[in-house]
């Protein structure tokens, strides 16, 4: 479970920097800039890792047995700015507070 966790950090992070990357760097460049190149790199590359977000988050769902709710909500954070960073930090106390004592 602790290396599925890590995982999923690492995406969520992972995923959450390429999406403020297209958002606030590459799209207004794009808009207001008519430079549409960082799009065409960043966009697809986020769409990438967001599908490998996907799956690790899924993996994770599965194994900590989450109800499908909070599995749609940790699964669709990765498309809004900031919150995969959000969803990261109350995941990760989740699995803390539930974790087995050792």
């Amino acid at each position: 479970m602790n290396a599925a966790l890590t995982r999923f950090r690492i995406a969520a992070y992972v995923v959450g920097v390429g999406l403020l990357a297209l958002v606030l760097v590459a799209m207004p460049l794009k808009y207001f800039a008519d430079q549409p190149l960082l799009v065409q790199v960043v966009g697809p590359v986020h769409g990438f890792l967001y599908a490998v977000y996907l799956l690790i988050t899924f993996d994770l769902a599965v194994r900590s047995k989450w109800p499908v709710l909070r599995t749609l909500g940790v699964l669709v954070a990765g498309t809004i700015p900031f919150v995969s960073f959000v969803a990261e930090r109350k995941v990760v106390r989740l699995a803390r507070e539930t974790a087995p004592a050792a």
